[in-house]
Parts: C-alpha cells; structure tokens; sequence
C-alpha cells in the first residue's frame, strides 16, 4: 500500500496507537526468543508431546511414515551432484549412512546403473569420533586438479559452518591446513596456498544482519589471525563475501561481492597485485560470472549506458580485460537475453567457454546455450521436453559436459548428459514414486484485487467433478525473486493424491516467475499484494469448484509461511487448514531475530512509522484476533535455525492458544531451517504434515 502526502499526518497518528499495541513492553512471549531458554525449551517440548501424542495415534500416520521413508531412502534415486575434473561429486544418505556420505565416481562410472562410487568422508564417523553432530553443507575443490576442498560442516544444520582442508587422495583433513571456526563464513580459493575469508573476525566486524563485512587474504603457514585484510565494507550492509572464477583456460579471476542493505551488490575485481577496484556497475546488474574473459550481468532495473537502455531483466556482457585497460570505462555491451511479457530468466551456468541460460516460459522451463566468438554470442535452444522445469543440475567451468534435469508434476526427474554443442542425452531417470494414472495438470489464472492475472497449477485426477469437494493444499512462496516451477512431488504424490487429494501451486507476486518485475511488484510497501494474490488464486479456485472453503488448505515454508498465515488473517473462513512451516509471523521484531536484518528491503522497515503502519496491517503475529474463527494451524519450527528464529512460529502458536483457537506445534532439536538432518527426521514431518491435512480436509 502507497501512503498518500495527504494522508500524512492521519497516517502517522495511526502509527502512534498501533506501534503501542506493538510495544516489546507489551509483548508477554518475549521469552519464547530465548531459543534455548529452559522456560522456553520446556514450553516446547509439551507442545511437541501433544502434537506428536494426537497425530502419531491417527489413523494413516505410521503408513504415511513408512511410505516417505521408503521414497527418501530409496537406492535408485538420482543424487545432488556437482561435477569437477571428469568426477561427479555427491552426498547419499541413507538407512545404513543417516548423516550422509561424502562419495565421486567419474562421470563415465556415473552413467552406469550401478556406479562404482569411492566414498571420501564417512559423516556418521566423523560425527561419532569427535562427538558432534555434523550436517553437509557442501565442498569447495580447487581446479584444475581437484585434489584440495574446502569441506564446510554445521552443527546441527545451522548457516553457521565450520571450514576444513581435506585432501582428495588421501582421504583426510589435511593437518594445519586451512581451518575456519564456526561462523557464516565465505571461503574461496586463491590458489594452492592461498585463501580469501570472510568471516567472523571478533568486535565489529559483522554487519547488523549478522554476516560477514571483513575479507581478507590468508596465506598457508600464516595463522588466521594475522591474515591481511583486502576488503572491508559497511555495517550496513548485508553481506561482504570473496569469489574465484576460474575461466575455461583454468585462470583465476578474484572478485569480492558487497551486498547492500537495499536489494543490489557492488562487484570489485582484485588484480594480480591485490588491489582492490570497483566495477562501475549499477547495484542493481547481478553478477552471474564470467565466460570467455566476459563478465556476465543480470539487470533487476533498466540500465541507461552509452546511449541504450539495456531493459530490466536482461543477461548482458561486457569484456573484463577491456574493462580493466581502459582504467574502468565501460567497454561495448553486449546482450544475451532480452526479457519478454511472459518469458524471463531464471538461472545462469557457465560450464567451458559455453553459458547455460534456464528461461521460464510462462512458468514452464526452457534452456538455451550461448558461447561467445570473439565477437558476439552465438545461442541456440537446447532441445528439451516442454511442460515442465528445466535446470542445470551440475556444471563447471573448466567441464566440456553440463548435466541437465527435467521434471514436472508427473514426471520423475530425468537427468541428461549434454555435451557442449552438442545433443541432450539421457543418462538417469526416477522411477515412479506414486500411481500418476488419470492425474492431469491444468493452468489457470486468478485476478487480483488491482487487475493483476496471476497463474497457478493444478494436480487432480482428471475425472473430478468441480463439485467443491475435493481436499486440496494451494503451496505458494511468492518472495525474494524466487521462482516456484513445476517439480517431481513424490512425496505429496504418495501421501496425498492417492488419498484422494490434489494440490495448486501459485505463482504469485513476490517471486521470480515474470523476472524482476514480478519481484518488485510485491515487496516493501507492496507487500500486500503478496496476500492479495494468494488470496485471489484461492477465491478462483473456490469459484470454479475445483475445492471448497472446507476442503481448501494452505502451506508454505519460511516466506511462503508468512505468506500463508498473513492469507489466513486476513480470510479466517476461507480455509480448512494451514501448514506452516520455518514461518515469519512477527514482523515488528522480525529485523532483531536472527538473520532477519538482511531482509529489511523485501518486506520494509518497521522502524519507520510509515512502513511499520503498513507491516502492522498484515504481520500475522499482531493479527490474531479473538472471536473470529480460524481452522485449526500446523507450525512447525526448529530450535537451531539461525535463519528464521524459531521464536516467530512458537509466538505465534502461543498467540493463538491465548485467544483460543485450536493448532499443533511442532519444533526439532535440530536441522537448522532445512529442519531434519536425517530421511528419518524428514519422513516423520512428512508424516505429521499430510496427516494433519487429512484431518482438516478429508474427514
């Protein structure tokens, strides 16, 4: 909502009454912020007790337990992968390696049915030996040779990690190598001996957000501490974080990345000297790396330069050697990608002297290839199925072959060897997770308050009368710029659609689906649109009697769950259910909780009276209301997530329990925002959560 000079003063009188209903004084769930406060702890675990007691005895649960598990552990199913010097890198979990094992194989072993995989680090072992409880958050392995990674461990599944030096051959933590403690650190490698760290460096050196806003240079043989500093920006800013690009002929390039308070980043180039000299980029030109010496940039804004306009949403490049001969005049531009009314970038790859570009095309995926001659890029479409999503799975800079994944509602993922110039080949397909006979996917369109269509999927059995009857759980994320495509659901596929049920993905706005437009349509003071769109997808869906006011549920996970409970509030009777899960809820305090200073440009300032009227209008914390009925809320959280505090869905759940209304509360020890470490602790969410919506919308 815009705020009108005129309104002003009426405006700003507002404020003064609601900001006091808000005062922290006034707030009697303080103390659920204190994660691992025992009142707060204790109150946690009666919540989980009579969550867990209720639909642990409902009838269903322990097979739709049984069924997740079976699907998360299954042998053949197609791994994350990275790929580095001919190797396909991946973690596996299973029953016999709950916390995971670190393995590679070369990527002619991995087009086998049954590659021959050499296992690298055993993370239950490690786990046990030095008694913590490590969670994967992925490697680092210097080109061209690939014998050194920067392993990154968390504790519990939290974004603070630990960094240590392993050495591939010899599979082992490399002694007195580089090792960072626990902190949201940003590592990348110089070269053998040398590292660029951002990191938690003592007093002072984190921005408010909680990041890092030091980089420096740490050299092997030199302690941590007397590492030299390249780079320090502001505590304003969100985040300052190093970055190595190496090229296709294996030359490092160094970067340093400045996020700002406001969406937007300054890119730095640091020379052989290590100097350190801004590009003059606009904030708003995304870095999305460097292919055949061309720095590649996507436009969030219009970018007017030499005379053009280069239009929001945009892949452009410009030569970084020219760049840095002329002394930092912009050299000739050259563009990749030109937005349309429905068509707009999602992804950016670089693997050899080749960038992959993932394209939505009114939500369904498409994926170009672009080299470049010397002269200007040359692009052709890489020949794909349609109707689903398109995305480069695993590429490396130095690698001649990408992989590539398609999937969509009903069909398993599919992952595609395609070689640079050449034909998409598939190498590894899922099988079916769930009984897809008679289910159909359709598109439809809602109309916002403001005239807006926005889109959203439905999967159903394609024999279903629009009778209003059918349960139905409408997903939604709709924030940050991030797009919601079609995917394998395999697990709502076996637990849901063939009880019965169908569900809807909405893509509103907030997210990326459209491109930057989409984005900033609804964030800051738009935020409302955000609830408004969510809401106009349901009405529609309603109307067509695709579902009913009774059938309908509502879930979302950290945005998408401040999407869904601000919907709820603001149309109590207009649901049957809703889950949930990691949410934001008080967003009064959201920018003193965890790392919720860094997201003060997508949802606004409540710091300023103006923007915290309109936070006010729709925070789901500050909008429980009594007397009114709302369906029965799932909130699910976890005690070590330092990203969403754990606070904003206990606050909430105790708000509701003090006004009366019925929900279930539920909070692990452990898994960070991902919430679970394990398939186990996975499969007993899942479990918990579709049969919460039996429940609510089957019984």
């Amino acid at each position: 909502m815009r705020f009108a000079a005129a309104c002003l003063g009426a405006v700003l009188s507002c404020v003064v009454c609601l900001a006091a209903l808000a005062d922290p004084a006034d707030d009697p769930y303080l103390w659920l912020e204190d994660a691992n406060g025992s009142r707060a702890l204790n109150w946690v675990r009666a919540q989980n007790t009579s969550t867990l007691n209720t639909l642990r005895a409902a009838p269903g649960y322990a097979e739709a337990e049984a069924d997740a598990l079976a699907i998360l552990n299954a042998t053949d199913r197609i791994p994350a992968v990275t790929l580095a010097g001919g190797y396909v890198y991946g973690l596996w979990q299973d029953t016999r390696f709950p916390r995971g094992v670190w393995r590679r194989t070369t990527l002619e072993d991995y087009e086998n049915d049954t590659p021959r995989w050499e296992v690298l680090i055993y993370l239950d072992d490690l786990s046990a030996r030095q008694r913590e409880n490590w969670v994967w958050k992925g490697a680092d392995c210097l080109p061209p040779a690939f014998r050194r990674c920067l392993v990154k461990l968390s504790r519990g599944g939290r974004d603070a990690i630990v960094v240590r030096e392993f050495d591939v051959p010899t599979r082992s933590f490399v002694e007195d190598g580089f090792d960072v403690a626990e902190a949201k650190t940003e590592i990348a490698w110089v070269d053998t001996n040398t590292v660029m760290v951002a990191t938690n460096w003592g007093e002072g050196t984190l921005t408010r957000a909680g990041y890092p806003r030091v980089v420096k240079l740490w050299r092997r043989g030199i302690p941590l501490r007397e590492a030299s500093t390249l780079y320090e920006g502001d505590a304003a800013d969100i985040t300052v974080a190093p970055r190595t690009v190496f090229d296709g002929e294996g030359r490092a390039e160094r970067f340093v990345v400045r996020g700002l308070k406001g969406f937007g980043a300054e890119l730095f180039h640091v020379d052989r000297n290590w100097r350190v000299t801004r590009i003059t980029v606009p904030s708003s030109a995304e870095f999305k790396g460097l292919s055949r010496r061309q720095l590649l940039f996507h436009l969030t804004r219009d970018w007017r330069t030499g005379g053009r306009i280069y239009l929001q949403g945009s892949l452009v490049s410009f030569s970084l050697d020219d760049y840095v001969a002329s002394g930092g005049a912009i050299p000739p531009i050259r563009s990749l990608f030109m937005p349309g009314a429905k068509t707009a970038l999602a992804a950016v790859a670089t693997g050899k002297d080749t960038v992959y570009l993932s394209l939505l095309d009114n939500v369904k995926g498409r994926l170009h290839e672009a080299s470049f001659d010397g002269a200007q890029w040359l692009w052709r479409r890489v020949p794909l199925p349609d109707n689903g999503t398109i995305e480069v799975a695993a590429a490396g800079q130095g690698e001649g072959n990408v992989l590539v994944k398609f999937a969509s509602f009903l069909t398993p993922d599919t992952v595609y060897l395609l070689p640079r110039g050449g034909e998409p080949r598939a190498i590894k397909q899922l099988p079916p997770r769930f009984d897809a006979y008679a289910q159909e996917v359709r598109q439809y369109e809602a109309v916002s308050p403001d005239g807006m269509r926005i889109p959203y999927f439905v999967v159903r059995k394609e024999d279903t009368l629009n009778n209003g009857s059918t349960p139905t759980i409408l997903y939604a994320y709709g924030g940050f710029s991030v797009s919601t495509t079609p995917w394998y659901w395999s697990t709502a596929g076996k637990l849901w659609l063939e009880k019965g049920g169908a569900y809807a993905v909405a893509n509103v706005r907030g997210g990326g689906e459209f491109g930057p437009r989409w984005h900033e349509a609804a964030k800051g003071v738009n935020r409302q649109k955000n609830f408004d769109d969510l809401a106009a997808v349901a009405r529609d869906m309603i109307a067509r009697g695709l579902t009913s006011e009774r059938r309908l549920g509502l879930m979302g996970a950290s945005q998408g769950g401040l999407l869904a409970t601000a919907t709820l509030m603001q149309n109590p009777r207009m649901f049957g259910a809703v889950a949930a899960q990691v949410p934001l809820t008080d967003m009064l305090r959201y920018p003193r909780l965890s790392a919720g200073a860094s997201w003060l440009a997508e949802y606004g300032d409540p710091g300023d009276p103006i923007q915290r009227a309109a936070i006010l209008r729709w925070s789901p914390y500050h909008n429980v209301r009594a007397g009114v009925r709302y369906p029965r809320v799932f909130l699910l959280a976890s005690t070590l997530d330092d990203r969403v505090h754990p606070a904003h869905a206990r606050k909430l759940a105790a708000k509701l329990q003090a006004n009366g209304h019925p929900y279930f509360f539920f909070e692990t020890t452990e898994g960070g925002h991902d919430v679970a470490t394990t398939n186990r602790q996975r499969a007993e969410q899942l479990a918990l959560t579709f049969t919460y919506f039996r429940q609510q919308l089957m019984e």
